[in-house]
């Protein structure tokens, strides 16, 4: 396909749209829903059984979503092309008796989230985002919009500051909102209001932090793009892209995975260590009348990209990247690869992912670690090890990534939904 101006336009106008819905994990899966919904697919409750003999539909846990096209000729033999992605980024959580101050200033409690670059936090204005959940179980989205700052001290107080600033998790964290006497203020009842529930009816609530300042289109050329949680919403967004574009026709099953709670290792109900692709699976497999053998079968010709963000080489820490793979911004997206695996990658998903891209008419490049840099991780090898399913790891190249607000290039933002889009169609 041809990447025309206008096409690089569009797409990165609608990501700027799907990341300003998505200042949390639920929602993001609520935002992805809602464009499933407009393009025909039709929502699952978990509760309920199913009729998953043909369609398009999707199903929400948490701050996690599912979503599938199934061809009207799928039988327990159909494998699976799966995108998995996650939908947490790093940065705060609101604690247990979240209000809190000293000499004026009103605070937030907050905990630490994941591995966020702290002081990328300080002097941004912050926002409140989450659900809460009245004592009936019924669960309400909030966010606050433009809300707490966490304030950085002035150098004039630390004259140490820019050779080497050192932040407290416990004390220099908390944001402030207000001014006054903290024992007067309540900040979930503040949520409360804006979620449209009694105050004294909120029994319990999943609230975090997030960037409000938009996406920024800039530079030189136009072609650079910073945002915050591009690290894991780009991903997310090229699924929820192929997968709208994916044939009904399809000689497989396509499925988008967008797990939460990868950046606190997934181990969770709703993390790609969790059962929640395996459950979905399963009760599709079900419905198809397909015996244990036949699912066995059909995952092992099945093929899952799991699609989270790398490193780009920083032009001041060259230093920090492996000499001879250097990816760089604007050269495509990645193929990831770890010699333990720590990435799923392996020969045969190098292949797929050259196909893809070939197919697609874009660039791909390696990413392989410094031998003195430990490597990362991501839901790559997890879902290989729970489901036997042939893997491999892709992403766009980021500068500054688990800061408040991540740096890409532009045309490896489209260039990975144009992948996933080929991938999907059997690249």
């Amino acid at each position: 396909m041809s990447i025309t101006a206008e096409h690089t336009t569009e797409y990165v106008d609608a990501l700027a749209a799907f990341i300003a819905a998505s200042p949390s994990s639920y929602h993001a899966a609520a935002e992805t829903a809602r464009l499933l919904r407009a393009a025909g697919f039709e929502p699952l409750s978990e509760t309920d059984a199913w009729d998953t003999t043909a369609g398009r539909h999707y199903v929400i846990r948490d701050g996690a979503i599912i979503a599938w096209s199934q061809p009207a000729a799928s039988t327990g033999l159909t494998p699976f092309r799966m995108l998995g992605a996650h939908t947490d980024s790093p940065g705060f959580k609101l604690k247990p008796k979240p209000t809190i101050g000293a000499h004026g200033w009103i605070q937030a409690g907050v905990e630490v989230y994941g591995g966020p670059l702290l002081n990328s936090w300080l002097d941004r204005e912050l926002e409140l985002a989450g659900r809460l959940v009245t004592r009936s179980g019924t669960e309400h989205l909030v966010r606050t919009g433009p809300f707490m700052r966490i304030p950085q001290l002035a150098i004039h107080l630390d004259r140490e500051a820019n050779s080497g600033l050192t932040l407290d998790r416990q004390r220099h964290t908390a944001p402030v909102y207000a001014v006054g006497d903290a024992t007067q203020a309540d900040l979930l009842g503040h949520l409360a209001q804006l979620a449209g529930v009694a105050a004294w009816d909120v029994a319990g609530y999943d609230i975090l932090t997030a960037d409000t300042a938009p996406l920024a289109r800039f530079g030189l050329n136009h072609d650079l793009c910073a945002a915050g949680r591009m690290d894991n919403l780009t991903s997310v967004f090229a699924g929820l892209r192929g997968l709208l574009g994916a044939s009904e026709d399809a000689g497989h099953i396509s499925v988008l995975a967008a797990f939460d709670h990868e950046e606190l290792g997934s181990e969770t109900r709703s993390g790609a260590s969790g059962p929640f692709l395996a459950d979905v699976l399963g009760r599709l497999a079900a419905g198809l009348g397909a015996s244990e053998g036949d699912r066995q079968r059909a995952l092992a010709a099945s093929w899952c990209l799991s699609a989270d963000a790398g490193h780009a080489v920083h032009p001041n820490y060259p230093e920090k990247h492996d000499p001879a793979n250097r990816p760089v911004a604007g050269g495509g997206p990645l193929l990831k690869i770890n010699a333990n695996q720590r990435y799923a990658t392996d020969a045969h998903g190098a292949a797929l992912w050259s196909r893809a891209c070939a197919a697609a008419g874009v660039p791909y490049q390696e990413f392989v670690s410094n031998n003195t840099v430990p490597c990362g991780s991501t839901i790559g090898p997890l879902t290989a090890t729970r489901l036997g399913i042939r893997t491999v790891d892709v992403g766009v190249p980021l500068l500054s990534m688990h800061s408040a607000r991540e740096l890409a290039q532009v045309d490896d933002l489209v260039a990975l939904g144009a992948a996933a889009g080929a991938f999907f169609a059997g690249a």
